[in-house]
């Protein structure tokens, strides 16, 4: 199959372009390029490229793909309320155009990075893809408003899914800084401290992002009438964890860690466990194989191998402080695009 991967230079996109490949796809990566340079250690093998903001995609450059995976977006809260009409402006809109044109150009399957943060703050009962959505940043609206106008453009010749991730977690060659995991067993490497701002009740469901590209390369190829049209939380039960218990299991890997919650932000309203049995019944054969504890270790171990630096952990890896400082370079302007772009297939 012919898959066109948008954000394919991003944290997931960099696992997921080997996981599809190993499937035996044919894949091409769209990227604008914000985040080409955030690797740690070895750099990914690029697959052909189109370089190209997802505002400014057309169906001819969507023309003979079978499949759309699309991962593009301002992705995490902070950056998203930092400016939240950006944030729509990508995350919503060029989405919803990415899909009309994707249908256009004749593409039937069309996989959506959406986010298990659409539950937002939903109580101790593990929630369905039936519950309510109770967005509560403009990162997670911005998935809703997705969702629901591409299910509009749903029909016979034009599949949508949604897969709504868990939080994600692992190493990636692209890595991400400011996701908890992630976080957590950064600042135990640097500091040897698992430090913990907030109370360290909520609920969080984490997924490895190994699991997440599976999960997207069973989609690829599910019988459509089984997947049409339809969300699936991606995780597993096991992972559903507070924080504090992230912060213990980080610990127990990383030899003289001391976990310190310090509740200066309070409770955090964004706590919520998920049910993950619907995935499971859609792809016989998809089982997430990463647990926490499994996370924790290749992190550390990782972090140690390549160098993980207090500049890299604070600055090149946390999506809002490299896109500020993209701007104050004046590489990007006001919009988050680059100041001086060019498109086109490479």
């Amino acid at each position: 199959m012919r898959v066109l991967v948008t954000g394919h230079q991003g944290y997931l996109g960099s696992v997921m372009v080997p996981v599809l490949r190993a499937h035996g796809h044919v894949v091409t990566g769209l990227d604008s390029g914000l985040f080409a340079d955030c690797v740690l250690g070895p750099a990914p093998e690029e697959p052909s490229t189109i370089r190209l903001d997802l505002r400014d995609v057309t169906a001819s450059h969507l023309t003979g793909f079978d499949a759309v995976v699309h991962l593009a977006a301002l992705s995490n809260d902070p950056l998203g309320a930092l400016d939240p009409d950006i944030t729509y402006a990508i995350n919503h809109q060029a989405s919803v155009r990415l899909a009309r044109c994707a249908k256009a150009a004749g593409v039937r399957r069309f996989l959506y990075a959406s986010t298990c943060s659409v539950y937002g703050a939903a109580g101790e009962d593990a929630v369905d893809e039936n519950a309510p959505l109770r967005p509560l940043t403009p990162y997670a609206e911005s998935k809703v408003r997705v969702e629901d106008d591409v299910t509009a453009l749903a029909d016979s010749g034009f599949s949508p899914v949604f897969l709504r991730n868990a939080t994600a977690f692992g190493f990636s060659p692209r890595l991400r800084a400011d996701i908890v995991l992630n976080n957590l067993v950064g600042t135990a490497v640097l500091t040897g401290q698992v430090r913990v701002l907030s109370d360290g009740t909520p609920w969080r469901p984490l997924v490895h992002a190994q699991d997440i590209a599976e999960a997207f390369a069973h989609a690829l190829v599910a019988p459509i009438d089984r997947i049409h049209c339809a969300a699936f939380n991606v995780g597993m039960e096991a992972n559903n964890v507070t924080v504090a218990q992230i912060a213990r299991t980080v610990a127990d890997v990383a030899p003289g860690a001391e976990v310190v919650i310090t509740g200066e932000t309070g409770a955090d309203p964004r706590s919520y466990r998920v049910d993950f049995s619907a995935i499971r019944k859609a792809f016989d054969d998809y089982l997430p194989q990463w647990t926490v504890a499994d996370g924790a270790a290749e992190l550390y171990a990782r972090y140690l191998q390549y160098g993980l630096t207090r500049e890299g952990f604070s600055n090149r890896f946390v999506r809002l402080a490299h896109l500020k400082r993209l701007q104050e370079a004046g590489v990007l302007d006001s919009t988050m695009r680059f100041e001086h772009s060019g498109a086109g297939r490479r």
